[in-house]
């Protein structure tokens, strides 16, 4: 008897069944291009000593440059620079030391002096700091820059005593 209204029910509801005709949705999903830049600061300090090419700085800076790009980009660079000028810092009262006399050191390397022109900044006055090629394995992706900083001071034996004070502005290019 069972067996027998299970079977009345099925075929009653398989008769019923209506399809409507199929739909569909286009679907875009976009991920746009990423490139940024996280310091783990944004305040060094020096002590410095009249005429000595060793100032280094109080602490390091971590940057940590983070992206997600097309197969198009063949490099990601970073970039350290000074404003519109070659001065790396001022006292305010004319003087002035000088964006090739302040030194960077990237992961324990050598120091370099920021003289060179970089796509940001004033003419002679940044360096690139570090830069990552780019391939289809790795266009996300993220790289870390200790960075230390040097003022040298024996091309400066006659800077007067002064507080000086200036910006060093860290940036990233994806090309």
């Amino acid at each position: 008897m069972l067996a027998l209204a299970v079977t009345a029910l099925s075929a009653h509801a398989h008769g019923q069944a209506r399809n409507s005709g199929a739909k569909t949705i286009a679907l875009q999903a976009v991920l746009a291009p990423l490139l940024t830049v996280a310091l783990s600061g944004n305040a060094v300090n020096f002590n410095m000593a009249s005429g000595s090419p060793s100032n280094p700085g109080n602490t390091s800076i971590t940057a940590t440059t983070s992206w997600a790009l097309n197969t198009a980009i063949g490099f990601v660079s970073l970039y350290a620079y000074f404003g519109s000028s070659a001065s790396a810092l001022t006292d305010g009262a004319g003087n002035n030391i000088p964006s090739a006399d302040f030194q960077i050191s990237d992961n324990g390397g050598a120091f370099n002096a920021l003289n060179t022109t970089v796509p940001f900044g004033g003419a002679n006055a940044g360096r690139r700091v570090a830069a990552t090629l780019i391939f289809l394995n790795n266009t996300s992706g993220s790289r870390t820059d200790v960075m230390n900083f040097n003022i040298n001071l024996s091309t400066l034996p006659n800077l007067p005593a002064g507080n000086y004070t200036g910006t060093l502005t860290i940036q990233a290019q994806a090309i």
